[in-house]
């Protein structure tokens, strides 16, 4: 029920699909005011005369835009600063630079007297690795842009590391183990200036990183957690400069540390533990920013559910309709990058296959690992199956790049030495008339003759 005149239009960036987009967008709705998903189908600013108009017109805009997945992610921050300069933003895109760079998120929150954990970004690999023994016989290895825990890898004291992972920088970073128990850390999701929830997240088995979407387990904790934890909480998500934040805290042999400050952290784990979603008050804050009201027990009652149906404000494509997935050829040119290096090389598409793998020697000179777990592969027609172990690895193709648990194996015998599998296939239509070592073969028989 709104209980004033002000309807307000409320426009929500994202490009994508999810869960939490569709939630905010009906929750707006539900509220009593108008909901606009700013997406490819229905965006555009025009500048006429000195004139701007917007397309579709709103009042103001949460921004949800997934940058960590993107391969440029200057170009949408670009269009987040169109409309920051034109109309109020949630998570302005200054801010959201910082929180989506790992390393530019520590020293925010260090400078402001917040615990991190210790950390070194060095543009050399000498310096990088001089500075390695500083961090005990386990670090942290990780990209300073990165999501869902790829891009994340534990190194041992004698590994050395590289500057980049593929063309993202990396850093090291001290690893904390307050015990040999399950690993775990606390989310605690920030809107203004209130705690929404926060739930422990368990790492999964064969694995130390905590994500919800790697499997992790959670737990509701939202009356339980110490108070200095939400203080803490509260506090990084200002220092960063985020009106919505999921923060990211662990808790050492002497206090608690802020790992990361989430601007687009998903709600599905969260309104798992702890039966209550975000979606309504992100709406009521953007709603208030825009100046309309609403009314405070409504937007509990929506926070009791997680209703992301597609919202009536969905746009319909005015040009027709593009091709959804990319093409690939059977064979492809891929950057597969480790924890001490990249390599280029052509690797081969299965469509038959899990999980991609890589040869054993391509994974040694990247640095791929370290082993997370065994898994069972069967070859083609036999019954029997092989035990291969599994790395975390970064495979680039075209303009993505894909964090996967790869398997290894000798591969010095065949043709390619990486095999892409539906892990990283099922984002791509491939057309097996395409290779792209195809020209160097014709021009090989062509010169025989």
């Amino acid at each position: 029920m709104v209980v004033n005149d002000t309807t307000v239009q409320v426009g929500v960036l994202s490009l994508h699909n999810s869960k939490e987009t569709k939630a905010i967008l009906n929750a707006v709705e539900d509220l009593g005011h108008e909901p606009r998903w700013l997406r490819n189908e229905n965006t555009a600013v025009h500048i006429e005369d000195d004139e701007i108009a917007l397309e579709p017109n709103v009042d103001v805009v949460a921004n949800r835009l997934l940058l960590s997945n993107t391969e440029q992610p200057s170009e949408a921050l670009g269009l987040a600063n169109v409309y920051d300069s034109l109309r109020p933003v949630l998570n302005r895109p200054c801010t959201v630079m910082t929180a989506i760079h790992k390393f530019s998120t520590a020293t925010a929150l260090s400078n402001a007297g917040i615990p991190v954990p210790d950390a070194l970004l060095a543009l050399d690999a000498g310096r990088l690795n001089d500075g390695r023994a500083e961090f005990g016989d386990e670090a942290v290895y990780k990209t300073a842009i990165g999501t869902h825990g790829g891009g994340t890898w534990k190194v041992g004291r004698d590994e050395l590391v590289n500057p980049r992972v593929g063309d993202r920088q990396a850093f090291l970073q001290d690893l904390i183990e307050r015990d040999d128990q399950r690993h775990r850390d606390l989310r605690v999701y920030v809107v203004g200036d209130r705690i929404v929830g926060a739930m422990n997240r368990y790492a999964p088995e064969n694995d130390w990183r905590t994500n919800v979407a790697l499997g992790g387990d959670v737990e509701d904790v939202t009356d339980t957690m110490p108070d200095e934890v939400a203080e803490t909480a509260r506090r990084a998500a200002d220092v960063v400069g985020l009106d919505y934040a999921g923060v990211d805290l662990i808790e050492g042999h002497d206090g608690w540390y802020v790992l990361e400050v989430n601007p687009t952290a998903g709600f599905k784990g969260l309104y798992q533990a702890t039966g209550r979603s975000a979606a309504p008050y992100i709406a009521q804050l953007a709603i208030e920013e825009g100046g309309g009201t609403v009314d405070r027990e409504r937007v509990q009652e929506l926070a009791a559910t997680l209703d992301d149906s597609v919202p009536a404000c969905k746009p319909t494509r005015k040009s027709p309709e593009p091709t959804d997935s990319i093409v690939i050829g059977y064979t492809e040119e891929v950057l597969v990058s480790g924890t001490s290096g990249s390599e280029t090389v052509v690797a081969k598409a299965d469509t038959g296959a899990t999980r991609s793998s890589i040869d054993t020697k391509l994974a040694a000179d990247i640095g791929a690992g370290p082993i997370k777990s065994m898994t069972k592969v069967r070859s083609g027609s036999r019954k029997s199956s092989k035990s291969r172990p599994v790395v975390d690895v970064v495979i680039g193709v075209g303009g993505n790049r894909h964090t996967v648990t790869a398997s290894i194996e000798d591969r010095g015998h065949m043709d390619y030495s990486v095999l892409l599998g539906r892990d990283i296939l099922e984002n791509y239509q491939v057309d097996v008339r395409r290779r792209v070592d195809q020209d160097e073969e014709d021009e090989l028989e062509e010169e025989e003759e």
